[in-house]
Formats: C-alpha cells, structure tokens, sequence
C-alpha cells in the first residue's frame, strides 16, 4: 500500500535512531521511494553509509559543503509525507518555535507535503509541560504525532516515550497518511476466522481457519476509504488499525447473530469467514470422561450466514461470499453463488499447497452470475485481498 509513495524521513539525535535501519529496509522493500535528512547529533547514533545504502540514495545532512547545495525547498516539494523518526524532545522544541539551525529544520519548515513525527524520549521528558506544551504547538500547525510506546527505556526505567515500531510506523502512514476516498461513505461488513461449536467446556468442533485473509480483507476496505466492521471468530489476527470496528465471537450462532444485526446498516458484506455447518446438538456441563465404550455426537446444522443475508439483501448491498472446496470446484461455486443470492463469490482450493488455511499466501477465483471476473496468481494473503476490493470497486462503480 506504500508502493510508488515518496518518503523523506528525518533522523534526530536519539538513541531510537537505529529503529530508522529496520524502517528504511522496510519502506523500500514495500516499494516506496526513500530519501534521508538527518541532523549531526543523529549521527552519533546510527550510521549514514548503512542509511544511504539501504535507501539507494546519499542522506543529507548539511545545508552545503564546499561543492554542493542541499535545495531544502525542493526535498520537501518531492516528498508525499515528510516523517521525522526519531523525534527527539529537542527538535520537537525546535519545532515548536520555528527554529532553523540544520538542514532537518529547513527542509520542514519549506515542506508543502503532510509531516509526520514519531517522538522518542524518556518518560519524564515526555511528560514535562514544555514538552506537552510544543506537542500541542506542532499539532496545531498541522503535523501528525505517531503515539508513543509503553516500554523499556534507554535510561533503564520503564514507561512511556518509546518510540513506535516501524511496522507500527508503516500501519500509520497506511491508514492515516495514504488513505484512499474510493470507499469513502461505504459501510463494510467482513467475517473472518473458524467458529468453534463446544462439545463440553474443553472441547469444541472447528476448523484450520487462521483469519489471514479476512483481517486482510479489513484493512484493505478500511484503506480504501469504507468504514469496516469485523466480526472474527477465535484468531490469534490483529488489525492494527484502532478505527476498524472489531466484534469477536465464539460460535455460528453468535456470529450469525451479529452479522445479521449489523446487514441492515451495511452496504457491502465480504464474508470470508469458515463458519461451522454443524454443531452438536447438545452440549455437555461437564467435561466427557473418556470410558470403554465408543461416543456418538448428534450433529444439527448451524444457521447459514451468506444464505440468511441473501434472503435480507436490498436493492445497492453488495453481498460476497467464499467458497472453498476439494472437488467440482467452479461447479459448486457456481451453485453456491445462486442458491444463497451472493453478487460475488471467491473460489479457494485446497488443491494448490500454496493456497488455503494458516499460511500467508493465496490464490482465488472470482466469480459472478456472468462467469469468472478475476483469477489471481499464488500471492501474499494482503495482495489478494487488494485485488479482491479492487473487484468490488469494479462491480460497484465499474458497469454502471
């Protein structure tokens, strides 16, 4: 999602500053085009060859040296977000007040591109009145502040002032710097994850589901400019973003429940999760001692989700289903599609290895009632999924 974006980052003196090589190789690596400046004191901290090295490009530090200008109005011109990680309380204060003292200063007091800070202090610096005082200052000019992290301290205490992860970093600059409109005014419901149906209080029916592709699902809706409720099932999946709606659940009934709530309020529903078809019809109090003899389960069928939506669905809600299957899979598919009143299916296969539950990577078929719309290569789970938001842009917008 940070693909073709255009990064300057802004280094500080702060002991945080060598998250910046971790960060710099991940911006790269997710295809963004990185460009360093960074202040004299930063460079007791971490090194500019490593930096310039791993960004293909030579980091800045000087207004100019006996050859060259550095054109600071120019590198806050090319940027999309200025991102200064580290920010150190004494930049911050520097900021505040319109100081220009570095090449770093210059460039941000001359950029036309959203900045963005992640400051880095100990705790009692963070929470000094100074520093509270230029954070609200800098705020009010019009910067961004990544929240600072609760954690272990250069100075060996424990609190607040860590700075934020890089991927951490990288989910901000995703959902709160590059956020599409496309979606935007679209109200998205997604399921995800296995339903597991109790057998007695320590056992239950489920399934390998691990949740991937419907948290990806999410948060490519949610980047897309839709607001996203996700109902999970049980997963060890987080979303990382604190403005997708999250409701989990247990069991086919609760999540029926929940979905079927919410579908009225709902323009667009992407049900990926793998819902239990049966359950047992009773459930025991106590756990099941293990005897001699063989145990039988009576078996009932849960409520279905997809088909229950399809039976509400009105005139303008998208409805999209998963389907995955071990054989006659385009012929089930297709079954599937009519019977439960789906406008869109996706088609998984347990027969690619590479594709299915508890791995990263997918592949999937998309069908509607005219036939087959997409058919994806095996990719990472968070590229199917754009390509499956970008199927639903093109079913909404794309025929009208």
């Amino acid at each position: 999602m940070l693909a073709g974006k255009k990064i300057l980052i802004g280094i500080t003196g702060s002991i945080a500053a060598y998250k910046a090589i971790l960060l710099v190789r991940s911006l790269v690596k997710s295809g963004a085009e990185v460009r360093i400046v960074m202040t004299a004191a930063a460079a007791d901290f971490v090194s500019p060859l490593v930096l310039s090295t791993l960004s293909k490009s030579t980091v800045l530090m000087d207004l100019s040296d006996e050859q060259t200008w550095a054109n600071h109005v120019m590198l806050g011109r090319w940027a999309d977000v200025m991102l200064i990680a580290p920010l150190s309380c004494n930049t911050l204060a520097k900021m505040a007040n319109g100081q220009c003292d570095n090449l770093l200063l210059a460039v941000y007091l001359s950029a036309t591109c959203p900045v963005v800070v992640a400051p880095a202090m100990d705790e009692d610096m963070w929470h000094h009145p100074a520093t509270r005082n230029n954070l609200e200052r800098i705020i009010g000019y019009g910067n961004k502040v990544i929240p600072v992290a609760n954690g272990e301290l250069a100075s060996g205490l424990y609190g607040e002032g860590r700075m934020a992860e890089p991927e951490d970093i990288m989910q901000y600059l995703t959902y709160n710097v590059f956020r599409e409109k496309t979606l935007e005014g679209q109200n998205v419901l997604v399921t995800a994850g296995p339903t597991y149906e109790p057998i007695d209080p320590v056992r239950f029916i489920g399934n390998h589901s691990s949740g991937k592709m419907g948290f990806a699902l999410a948060r490519a809706l949610y980047q897309q400019g839709a607001a996203v409720h996700l109902v999970t099932g049980p997963t060890s999946q987080s979303v990382n973003c604190a403005h997708i709606k999250v409701t989990h659940v247990t069991t086919a009934k609760e999540m029926y429940e929940a979905c079927v709530k919410d579908f009225s309020n709902t323009n667009i529903a992407v049900l990926s999760a793998a819902v239990a078809d049966y359950r047992p019809a009773e459930v025991a109090t106590e756990k099941i001692k293990k005897t001699a003899g063989e145990l039988s389960l009576q078996l009932v069928k849960t409520d279905d989700v997809l088909k229950s939506l399809g039976s509400l669905k009105q005139p303008g809600q998208l409805l999209v289903g998963f389907a995955l299957e071990t054989e006659n899979e385009m012929e089930f598919a297709n079954q599937k599609l009519v019977a439960k009143n789906a406008d869109l299916i996706i088609l998984n296969s347990l027969r690619n290895k590479n594709a299915g539950f508890g791995i990263d990577t997918n592949q999937v078929t998309i069908l509607d009632k005219q036939g087959v719309v997409f058919e994806s290569d095996v990719k990472q789970k968070e590229e199917i999924a754009i390509d499956i938001v970008n199927t639903i842009i093109q079913k909404l917008y794309g025929e009208a």
